[in-house]
């Protein structure tokens, strides 16, 4: 059988952790920002770990089941 192929899309955009959970960045900090505040904008830079409810979607994308 044929090894699964990564989703390329998801690869660009998802990291896997040493400890096995999938890092992803905040949406909404590409454009329209004057309107946003400092504290939201900062807050937006951080990444964040993904959702238990994404995480099977996820791992298909990234061929890791």
């Amino acid at each position: 059988m044929p090894k699964m192929k990564t989703n390329s899309s998801a690869k660009k955009r998802f990291q896997v952790t040493g400890s096995g959970k999938i890092k992803r960045r905040k949406a909404f900090k590409r454009h329209i920002l004057t309107k946003k505040t400092k504290k939201q904008k900062r807050s937006l830079g951080h990444v964040a770990i993904l959702d238990k409810s994404d995480l099977y979607n996820v791992k298909h994308m990234l061929a890791l089941k």
